[in-house]
């Protein structure tokens, strides 16, 4: 599954060697990632950089997130920071190289989908330091030793919001709950995968939906599976696509049906919003820098985040959903202590 979305990225790395020679300008193809921190004395003033996905700083989840941690990162830590967008796939081995030929200190490609581009320009640049998120160390072609993995356990997040779904859809003789997700990518089933089972474990008789997109930024993409999705009875709709998803989340709002979030807590878009399926790419991502600014990056391995380090979670309960807390939280404890395991991390 994951060569299959490999093509794209590795049409970038056609021009690595070229990218290594025109790279390196002070044109950043996007945003800036601001100032220094407040002082030095917070630490080794390293330089870290981050490359986003095509779903850029605006999507409200994903990339947004990873942009927080770095800006956290520069209060707290006095790290100096760079941000560059990348419109196409065709951007991520130029963005990765301009910060490895500046020799940042940490580059941070964020999403599964730089996979090949982050394992080229390793490569290129073996004295480069690399955290990629959503991507296994191991998995990387050439397996190189100056990359991390930072993972999480979506399943385990969409978990929990699929058991909401279910409480409620039980409550309220509902009987279909569905997702929308961008891309049929490992990180992606996870949470799709868990929710599904969570939702059948609150209510076994639940009836779930699933579609993609084959896109994480043109709304109308999702918002249409999701219409669809509802018209077959969904009343509870998780979108799993980043800006994408944002479409997803505007059908349920439409339609009168709850929408959950993905990755950041969306609950403030409005009230429908029964709770969001968190992953906290902005605290893996400022525990990545700190650790590097310790000298204890440790390439070639994982870091993974999970409930038992609070790396995923869920977000706040809007109003539908605040009468089951409790429940949740009992299931969320049963996830830590093993009570509750083996949770799908597949779509069949």
């Amino acid at each position: 599954m994951m060569r299959k979305f490999r093509a794209t990225a590795l049409a970038g790395c056609a021009v690595l060697a070229l990218a290594l020679a025109a790279c390196g300008s002070d044109d950043d193809n996007g945003s800036s990632g601001g100032g220094t921190g407040t002082t030095a004395s917070k630490g080794k003033p390293i330089k870290v950089g981050l490359v986003t996905d095509i779903g850029g700083l605006n999507d409200r989840s994903f990339n947004h997130l990873a942009y927080v941690g770095l800006q956290r990162a520069q209060k707290e830590l006095g790290v100096k920071g760079r941000v560059l967008t990348s419109k196409s796939a065709a951007d991520y081995v130029p963005n990765l190289t301009t910060l490895a030929q500046q020799r940042y200190d940490l580059i941070i490609p964020v999403g599964f989908l730089m996979a090949d581009a982050t394992a080229a320009v390793a490569k290129q640049v073996p004295t480069a330091k690399f955290s990629i998120v959503d991507f296994p160390a191991a998995g990387l072609k050439g397996k190189p030793t100056n990359v991390e993995g930072l993972l999480f356990k979506e399943q385990e997040a969409g978990y929990l919001a699929g058991y909401l779904a279910g409480l409620y859809a039980k409550d309220n003789d509902i009987k279909v709950v569905s997702s929308v997700g961008g891309q049929k990518i490992p990180p992606v089933d996870h949470y799709i995968a868990g929710y599904e089972a969570g939702a059948k474990a609150a209510d076994p008789g639940i009836k779930t939906l699933h579609g993609y997109s084959q896109n994480f930024v043109a709304q109308d993409k999702c918002k249409e599976i999701a219409l669809n999705q509802i018209a077959k009875g969904s009343k509870v709709v998780f979108q799993v696509a980043g800006q994408c998803g944002l479409g997803a989340l505007d059908a349920a709002k439409e339609k009168g049906a709850q929408g959950i979030g993905v990755d950041a807590d969306q609950g403030y878009l409005g009230s429908y919003i029964i709770t969001s399926a968190q992953k906290k790419v902005d605290v893996a991502v400022f525990n990545a820098i700190k650790t590097a600014q310790a000298g204890q990056f440790k390439g070639g391995q994982d870091v993974i985040n999970e409930l038992s380090n609070d790396g995923v979670g869920y977000g706040k309960l809007g109003a539908a959903g605040s009468k089951y807390q409790s429940q949740i939280d009992t299931v969320k404890q049963d996830i830590v202590s093993g009570k509750i395991k083996n949770i799908p991390d597949t779509v069949k």
